[in-house]
């Protein structure tokens, strides 16, 4: 065969392979977008704490095998609670204690907000992630003589979730760090409801 032939066969196979690759990268797409962390973080939007997707291993009993995000450390129990702004903004408090606890945001960008334990106002931390015109309102309608402690988060998409991870120095303290990320509070900051006084009778 020339030189000739055996191009042209090389840049058929090439071709036929690439479109092999093609189709069959095509057809995998829904497992993989039914597979990725924001996907399977919406399985948390029904609960009022985090869905905990890595726990410690407690007493000898081996951790569940249920991580699905990267865990940079085997000694920290994560959680995560996704949220849709469209239902309002997702405010998720925590109280501190003696592990180290951490906050992070993230869309299906990546992580664009993180805040630990050390931004906690009298032993507590409230994050509110925010569209910027419920940044807008809230601002608008703050009453000036109050002190709010929020830490207020302007989301840059809709959607999203928080990872909140606790680290255990020690063995010892791994039921405390899965307790820790059990008892971290995700609500959706409802609009207030209104009082005796603003309701028409009969209404």
């Amino acid at each position: 065969m020339s030189t000739r032939g055996r191009f042209i066969l090389a840049t058929l196979c090439g071709l036929v392979l690439a479109g092999i690759v093609h189709i069959v990268t095509v057809r995998a797409i829904p497992y993989f977008a039914q597979g990725d962390a924001f996907s399977r973080a919406r399985s948390s939007e029904s609960l009022d704490h985090p869905l905990r997707i890595h726990s410690l291993a407690v007493a000898g009993a081996p951790a569940a095998a249920e991580a699905w995000l990267p865990i940079p450390d085997p000694a920290v129990a994560v959680g995560v609670c996704a949220y849709d702004l469209d239902d309002g903004p997702m405010r998720v408090s925590a109280r501190t204690g003696a592990l180290t606890l951490s906050i992070a945001v993230h869309s299906r960008k990546g992580a664009f907000y993180a805040v630990t334990d050390q931004a906690a106002v009298r032993g507590s931390l409230d994050l509110v992630i925010m569209t910027r015109g419920q940044y807008d309102e809230a601002l608008a309608s703050e009453n000036e003589n109050e002190v709010n402690r929020d830490v207020r988060i302007v989301a840059n998409e809709r959607e999203g979730y928080a990872v909140v991870r606790v680290i255990a120095a020690l063995p010892s303290q791994s039921a405390m760090a899965n307790d820790a990320v059990d008892a971290v509070s995700c609500s959706i900051d409802a609009p207030d409801e209104p009082t005796d006084a603003n309701t028409k009778p009969g209404g």
